[in-house]
């Protein structure tokens, strides 16, 4: 999935480890009564042929009647999913802003933190005082162990390694905490690479003309925020601070080797750090990190840390004094005033992602507030908007299909008994958590201003990284909760062997709870399966049951298992949706390893949901048609050439309208449709991809 969603009621149940049967009670879902189709008839474009473009036959008058509001890069089945999830918040927080809590309430701190953000007038007025101590702080470091220091007190554990859209920080490392990838039942911190204020490297580095351009406008942006800072010369500073990032561009590991665990499997000791990555202080930067007690860390990038270590040693103080300028208002730009939030918006959204017009503020302030305070938000929104029987049923429905994954594991031909048996065993034990977790964090003695926007800012995210540095040492949770309730979204989690699927995704087009059977299998059910096969995907499958990475395969067994990957990164290498422009194959070959798996899952529960009585034709389609329409329609989208090209370049996933012809490799879609040899999307038998 988009990684990405929200929250709901109090109580996550981790299913219970699956039967070898997929006919059981638990997973049957007898066609209800009265119930509808679930798909939106008016979308469909019957002129297109379903075997030339599936995707513009399920969503071609969508795309023809949907305008992109001006405030947005795409719309599609996540923004249709996400206005609900927006009106449902909305709501709330006016009824939280009509009532009296208590400022050390959850409540109170929500309130605080969405009316601080509100109010521009305020933040404009303060202008930079705000940040006035961050930068003075930064003006008195005065040799490379104080630099250190101040790169190691910004440290925060904002970046998520196992998200495929999630790397990028305006801190040199990235910091994450949990289960080191070869060190089991020891949770451990993780190093990353960062520092870069465009998407990633490429931006820096590729010879492109348009990404020239967007280096152009970069300069621009940079520029008006050190001149906002009272640098005497931004022009000049700014050219300094975009030839450093350069500098660390060049240190980064590509966005292929990020995605590549057996790369990222390094522990090192605290001594390593000295050893391995000469020229930074470590002792003054972990100290400032509050990591001075770790011993072990989990290298992610070890080729990019000596590097960026390095470049501390080697590149002129001042240079780094002024990236670390550039980077404190960066971060905070939102909370800043409208010199630096609206030349911000310029270059991040118009110029990366094309979208012309920022959103209205108080759907920002919303925003803003959920990110910083998850849990408290998640608390109230799933009290409020999700019901215990929409938990009960999705529950029902993931048992089913990791029931049906775990009889297509069995009925391989080409698996080895012993390789089978370690599959199954993985797939039984998966933890899936359904709307949100089963514990809230304590958010008491958390100070959230209703004044200082750019103080909670700042607040917020330590008091989320002191959290997770709490659990250094500590045996991991596998019922730990990686997204908020609130996020239209879904997640595996590989090292917890778990899934999360947040309560604000559990709606339509994903989920209606009045549909028949085939529309919530075809769309909710192909996103739990597909999270169910990211454990088994290039990546997940180098994890066995427990969350360790080890190689659990037999040769024979993981050529196969390969070969039928390259197989598929070859067929996503022919998607272009501008001249010169291709999806990259192998990079979004682990999201298409669990559409491809995901959906095959799904269908295969879908049929046991039926109890052996035929599928009832609704709208004129069959069960097995509904099923894919669903999952067609679910990947609506439309989004702006600039975002679909910086999409590809960052994202592990395959733009949507790709991601729906997932289809074209299961043969019950030809049956459903007719389609034929000569079709523009058929392939021969052989030349479909199942992999499991």
């Amino acid at each position: 999935m988009k990684r990405s969603i929200l929250l709901l009621c109090v109580s996550t149940l981790a299913l219970a480890a699956c039967n070898n049967s997929i006919g059981n009670d638990a997973a049957t879902q007898q066609v209800k009564p009265g119930s509808v189709s679930g798909l939106d008839l008016s979308s469909l474009d019957k002129s297109v042929k379903p075997g030339d473009d599936f995707f513009g036959y399920a969503n071609g008058n969508w795309v023809k009647r949907t305008v992109i509001p001006a405030d947005r890069s795409s719309v599609g089945g996540f923004y249709i999913a996400d206005q609900q999830r927006e009106k449902n918040t909305l709501e709330m927080m006016d009824a939280l802003l009509k009532a009296s809590a208590a400022a050390d309430s959850d409540d109170g701190r929500i309130v605080n933190y969405y009316k601080a953000y509100l109010d521009t007038a305020a933040i404009d007025k303060a202008g930079i005082a705000p940040a006035k101590a961050d930068l003075d702080a930064i003006a008195a470091i005065a040799d490379k162990r104080g630099l250190a220091s101040a790169i190691g007190g910004t440290l925060r554990a904002d970046v998520d390694p196992f998200n495929s859209t999630n790397y990028k920080t305006d801190h040199l490392f990235g910091l994450f905490v949990t289960q080191g990838l070869k060190t089991p039942g020891e949770t451990l911190p993780y190093l990353l690479q960062g520092g870069l204020g465009m998407p990633e490297r490429e931006y820096y580095l590729s010879g492109d003309a348009k990404m020239a351009g967007l280096r152009a406008k970069y300069l621009t942006y940079v520029e008006t925020v050190m001149k906002a800072a009272g640098d005497p010369d931004p022009a000049a500073a700014a050219a300094r601070v975009i030839a450093l990032e350069t500098k660390i561009a060049r240190a980064h590991e590509s966005r292929a080797d990020s995605e590549d665990f057996t790369k990222a499997a390094e522990v090192w000791s605290r001594a390593d750090l000295d050893a391995k990555a000469p020229g930074i202080d470590w002792g003054a930067l972990l100290g400032a990190a509050q990591l001075g007690s770790a011993q072990k860390f989990e290298a992610y990038h070890a080729a990019a840390i000596p590097k960026l270590a390095a470049l501390v040693g080697s590149e002129p103080l001042d240079a780094w004094k002024e990236w670390l300028v550039f980077h404190t208002l960066n971060e905070r730009a939102s909370v800043l005033p409208a010199a630096i939030r609206d030349a911000s918006f310029a270059f991040n959204g118009t110029a990366i992602n094309g979208i012309p017009q920022q959103r209205p503020r108080d759907k920002l302030a919303m925003n803003a507030t959920s990110n910083a305070l998850q849990d408290a938000v998640g608390k109230a929104y799933v009290a409020r908007y999700f019901s215990a029987a929409a938990k009960a049923e999705i529950q029902r429905m993931a048992e089913g299909i990791k029931a049906a994954f775990a009889k297509r594991v069995e009925a391989l031909a080409w698996m080895a008994p012993a390789t089978k048996a370690e599959a199954i065993k993985k797939v039984r034990s998966i933890v899936v958590g359904v709307g949100y977790p089963d514990h809230w964090r304590d958010d008491t003695g958390l100070a959230i201003s209703p004044t200082d926007a750019y103080a909670n800012a700042k607040t917020a995210s330590l008091a989320n990284t002191r959290v997770q540095l709490a659990k250094i040492g500590k045996p991991m949770e596998r019922g730990e909760w990686w997204m908020p309730a609130q996020l239209v979204n879904a997640v595996n989690l590989p090292v917890q062997n778990a899934l999360n699927f947040p309560a604000a995704i559990l709606v339509k087009p994903f989920f209606d709870p009045n549909a028949d059977a085939a529309f919530n299998y075809g769309a909710i059910g192909a996103v739990i399966g597909h999270e169910i096969s990211h454990s088994f995907d290039n990546n997940g499958a180098l994890f066995d049951s427990t969350g360790v990475m080890r190689n659990w395969w037999s040769p024979a067994d993981f050529t196969h298992f390969t070969q039928s990957g390259k197989a598929l990164a070859d067929q996503y290498d022919q998607y272009s949706p501008y001249p010169g422009v291709h999806v990259n194959g192998p990079l979004t070959l682990s999201e298409n390893i669990a559409d491809v798996a995901g959906l095959s899952a799904a269908l295969d529960a879908y049929k046991v949901s039926l109890a052996g009585k035929p599928a009832p034709v609704m709208d004129g389609f069959t069960g097995d048609q509904r099923f894919f329409i669903a999952y067609a329609q679910a990947w609506a989208d439309k989004t702006r050439e600039e975002s679909v090209r910086s999409h590809i370049a960052t994202d592990g996933h395959a733009p949507d309208q790709y991601r729906a012809l997932t289809v074209r490799n299961l043969d019950a879609w030809y049956d459903a449709f007719g389609v034929k040899p000569g079709d523009k999307l058929y392939l021969a038998p052989d030349k479909r991809v199942h992999v499991w």
